[in-house]
């Protein structure tokens, strides 16, 4: 297994992994849009330097010359910059103008935000998950963040649990698209 940064190449393989993420939350848009049309504005969102490397850093893991898992996450003050790219993909693809896919703010101040983490069903129960986790201290590090934060669904006790086993803590709770996070932190 190999962790990397994620590459335009990689795009079209994150993309079914970030609909894992999608499914969970259940956010009203997903009522409304195209699933095939979001999936090519997600693809293009992850095929730019905005979400790989400039804004936002995603990793992959690779495994076979496939992408087994991703990492997706930036400091704090990018959310605004990351949310408007995805916002201005939505017309490229056919969405009118306006459209929105995420409703509310997700990260705390002075963090670097984990927005997105998801294991391929395939390769889960391999550590993939486990590495990745272990290659961002130095992401938030080289951001000057001096902490990783993220949200996990009160309905995923599975993960809370994985995240506490890596020195995550809980440091508060949101609410996202009607569901209770518990937002936790990890000193970097």
């Amino acid at each position: 297994m190999l962790i990397r940064q994620a590459t335009a190449a990689d795009a079209a393989q994150i993309v079914p992994l970030f609909n894992l993420i999608l499914e969970e939350m259940e956010l009203p848009a997903l009522q409304k849009l195209s699933r095939a049309t979001l999936n090519r504005a997600i693809q293009k969102a992850f095929a730019s330097e905005t979400y790989r490397t400039s804004k936002a850093q995603t990793l992959v893991a690779e495994v076979g010359e496939r992408v087994a898992g991703f990492a997706f996450g930036y400091p704090d003050e990018n959310e605004e910059a990351v949310n408007q790219k995805l916002l201005a993909i939505f017309p490229q693809v056919g969405f009118p103008a306006g459209t929105v896919l995420f409703e509310d703010d997700e990260c705390f101040k002075n963090e670097w935000y984990l927005d997105s983490i998801a294991v391929s069903p395939s390769f889960q129960g391999k550590g993939i998950g486990t590495q990745l986790l272990k290659a961002l201290p130095q992401i938030a590090r080289q951001n000057n963040k001096k902490c990783l934060g993220l949200n996990v669904d009160w309905a995923n006790p599975n993960a809370a649990a994985l995240y506490k086993r890596h020195g995550f803590q809980k440091v508060g709770t949101t609410i996202l698209s009607q569901h209770h996070y518990d937002h936790l932190q990890k000193e970097v």
